[in-house]
């Protein structure tokens, strides 16, 4: 009888020990997060770094990219402070970032304004889902950080309705651009995870 009483109590232990761990987010999970939005934040400045090279900032659209770029800016500037806060290395993939990320901005704003908000829906659709995933693995450990991912993901889906409102899905090729430049942004997210 004693042993049963000792087997259950010690599982009971376990039990209570293991779904307390789970209110804390691993440093692997929150170096991640940092990284990986890090990496993207940085990748859509030079987006619209590309874009207004080719429109402009006082064009209309210029305008409108200007606004977006502007957001984007804020959100590097707060992941840049994260990355030196919790000592997190950046992903060695920011050279890639920067070329590549300023060559998609350019070439789909020298397709026409439609193309270019066509991949801004693309991508902003892919990081305001990416930022929704990371909502639900942050614990109550890290409050502001969730606070600062959950106002940036509501900027990133406002961009996202930025292009639809811009006419983004009557660009030519939508659908196959879309699908291309989705790829690449959770291709981009998974590598940059880890590298």
């Amino acid at each position: 009888m004693d042993y049963i009483f000792i087997d259950i109590m010690a599982k009971k232990k376990k039990t209570r020990f293991s779904s307390k761990s789970k209110q804390i987010t691993t440093h692997k999970i929150l170096e991640e997060i940092i990284r990986v939005d890090h990496a993207g934040e940085y990748g859509a400045t030079r987006i619209y770094d590309g874009q207004i090279a080719v429109f402009g900032k006082n064009t209309k659209i210029g305008k409108t990219i200007k606004h977006m770029a502007d957001q984007e800016q804020e959100h590097i500037d707060k992941f840049n402070e994260l990355i030196l806060e919790h000592r997190i290395r950046p992903t060695a993939l920011l050279p890639l970032w920067n070329v590549a990320g300023f060559a998609l901005g350019a070439s789909t704003a020298l397709l026409g304004e439609k193309a270019a908000m066509a991949c801004t829906v693309a991508v902003e659709k892919v990081i305001g889902e990416h930022y929704q995933e990371q909502l639900d693995l942050l614990k109550d450990d890290h409050k502001d950080l969730k606070k600062t991912i959950s106002k940036f993901r509501d900027d990133e889906l406002e961009h996202h309705d930025i292009g639809i409102d811009h006419d983004a899905e009557s660009a030519p090729g939508y659908r196959i651009m879309s699908k291309v430049i989705e790829f690449g942004c959770k291709t981009a997210i998974a590598i940059s995870k880890k590298v």
